[in-house]
């Protein structure tokens, strides 16, 4: 049987959700990118309404709820404040990485204060050389005893600048490629680490920017499972996040959709509501139908993720497509509202701005399409 519904009790989650992000985020939606502000007082109250520990187990803090509740979250988050939404997407993929390789040290002393929102934990992978190719960094953790010391630069990281600690990803066997890469969680405040925030379009209050390792000393039992098999651990995780990140997309572009049907309704040229006009109607209709398929999508690559099943291809499908159709919605609004669109006064070029940044990161269209590729034509035919 084919059941599409959600649960009494996801339904009740949603709607919370819901009312939280319309009274509470999404008036405030602008104020955190026009200020340079990341909202932390946002991120403990999303950890009281258990949204920041939905992938981290009870016995931690967590609620250790499904995927498909993950991503209701992320949607109805991102209608309100689509950053925000980096607290469902980010602590559900360090979440799962600590809870399924972290030691108990690293569980009992991180996990909770992540789903409390107390404790903002960065990813962080990309360097100025190796972003799609991850196999590819340069940095290095070298064994001295009992600890590690970590050298070298990641760029384009979320929370860097107001992270409280960051599952770094460096070679301990350089000479294995992918197969020589370890996890280590970092704590921003060690000796030798630095971060430096970017000017960016978008995201403002993400705090988007690099991290400079020069001989950080970290102790042994701060590896992340076992040595040179962070790559794996990571790789695994971004089927969630990309799922995650084509609800958040979807979420700020419905929420976009339904303010401009509204407009529409009452604006008027030559006698006639906006909405009368195939011209306006039409395009509202193509990119709604278009967002749709990528959100049940995105649900269905949730669902085969609950139940073991292989999501890879779906997952890269929905991170293509997710930001790309979204964007597209967004911009028509904005065309749409007119020049008012055109202004900070509303919030659909923020939305702009903002969904661009995740056209890029966790994987850009051309990466997941490599992957979509791997699959339906075969790996012996990959061009890596």
């Amino acid at each position: 049987m084919v059941d599409f519904s959600f649960t009494d009790e996801q339904q009740q989650f949603r709607k919370i959700l819901q009312d939280f992000a319309k009274e509470e985020l999404l008036p405030n939606y602008t104020k955190w990118d026009r200020e340079n502000i990341t909202p932390r007082h946002l991120w403990r109250k999303l950890g009281e309404l258990g949204v920041n520990g939905l992938r981290i187990p009870e016995e931690y803090g967590g609620s250790g709820a499904d995927c498909v509740t993950t991503g209701i979250a992320a949607e109805e988050i991102g209608r309100g404040d689509f950053n925000l939404t980096y607290a469902v997407m980010l602590n559900g993929l360090v979440g799962e990485i600590l809870a399924q390789h972290a030691n108990s040290y690293i569980k009992n002393e991180c996990l909770p204060q992540i789903a409390s929102g107390e404790k903002i934990v960065g990813i962080a992978i990309t360097e100025p050389s190796a972003g799609t190719d991850a196999g590819g960094i340069t940095s290095t953790a070298v064994r001295n005893g009992d600890y590690y010391i970590l050298n070298g630069e990641k760029s384009g990281i979320s929370v860097a600048t107001c992270g409280d600690a960051f599952l770094i990803f460096a070679k301990t066997d350089p000479s294995k490629g992918n197969r020589g890469i370890s996890a280590f969680l970092v704590p921003s405040n060690l000796d030798g680490l630095s971060t430096k925030g970017y000017e960016d379009m978008g995201n403002i209050p993400v705090g988007r920017g690099s991290i400079y390792m020069h001989d950080v000393k970290i102790p042994a039992s701060y590896l992340v499972g076992e040595e040179n098999k962070g790559f794996s651990q990571v790789m695994n995780g971004f089927d969630l996040s990309r799922l995650l990140i084509g609800l958040q997309c979807v979420g700020a572009a419905m929420q976009s959709i339904e303010e401009t049907i509204e407009h529409v309704k009452i604006r008027h040229s030559f006698g006639k509501p906006l909405a009368t006009y195939q011209g306006v109607a039409f395009p509202i209709v193509t990119h709604h139908t278009q967002l749709e398929l990528i959100k049940w999508q995105a649900y269905r690559g949730l669902w085969l993720r609950d139940h073991g099943f292989n999501h890879s291809r779906v997952s890269s499908t929905v991170k293509w497509l997710g930001p790309k159709y979204s964007v597209d919605a967004i911009h028509e609004c904005l065309l749409l509202n007119g020049h008012y669109g055109y202004t900070k006064e509303m919030p659909l070029e923020q939305r702009l701005r903002d969904v661009i940044g995740l056209e890029i990161g966790d994987g850009t269209a051309q990466a997941n399409q490599m992957v979509i590729a791997k699959e339906i034509i075969g790996k012996e035919y990959r061009c890596y």
